[in-house]
């Protein structure tokens, strides 16, 4: 892995969220095609550093700018809250003591809860907030995501 990071300055804040929504989908995929239980142990390892790269960058670089307009606030907090019902999915999945069968079970709902999360901020959220951030706010966003969410991962890849 390279130490460099790789910014694509013509990606606005929104083509570099979807481009990472699309990561999420094919973990999700993956994680839902795969039969043998330890293989889905290290792919839902990767959904987790992608969640929370993503999570991490997209709540600093999105959500708090567009909760600095009112029109925004309520907005934010429902996508944050989705955030939180995601991590306490993945904590009770890293939650050693549960059974197979109980980790199972939260798997498809961690699974079917970020594609609800993806689609409605896809077809909801970003409508709303590209007419709360102008343009140039909008490009700035997409190259600090971009960064954030790459030294994210550097940084906990080995965790």
């Amino acid at each position: 892995m390279s130490d460099q990071i790789s910014v694509d300055l013509d990606k606005d804040i929104f083509a570099a969220l979807i481009e990472q929504h699309e990561v999420q989908r094919k973990w999700c995929d993956q994680l839902e095609s795969e039969s043998d239980f330890s293989k889905r142990k290290a792919i839902f390892k990767r959904l987790k550093l992608e969640l929370s790269a993503h999570e991490t960058a997209e709540e600093r670089h999105l959500y708090i700018p567009v909760m600095q307009h009112d029109e925004g606030l309520d907005l934010s907090r429902h996508a944050i809250t989705e955030h939180h019902e995601i991590d306490e999915m993945i904590e009770t999945m890293e939650d050693g003591r549960i059974s197979q069968e109980t980790w199972e079970t939260t798997c498809a709902d961690l699974i079917e809860k970020v594609r609800h999360h993806l689609r409605e901020e896809e077809n909801e959220f970003f409508k709303q907030a590209r007419k709360i951030l102008d343009d140039d706010l909008q490009q700035r966003l997409g190259a600090l995501y971009q960064v954030e969410h790459d030294e994210y991962e550097k940084r906990h890849a080995a965790d």
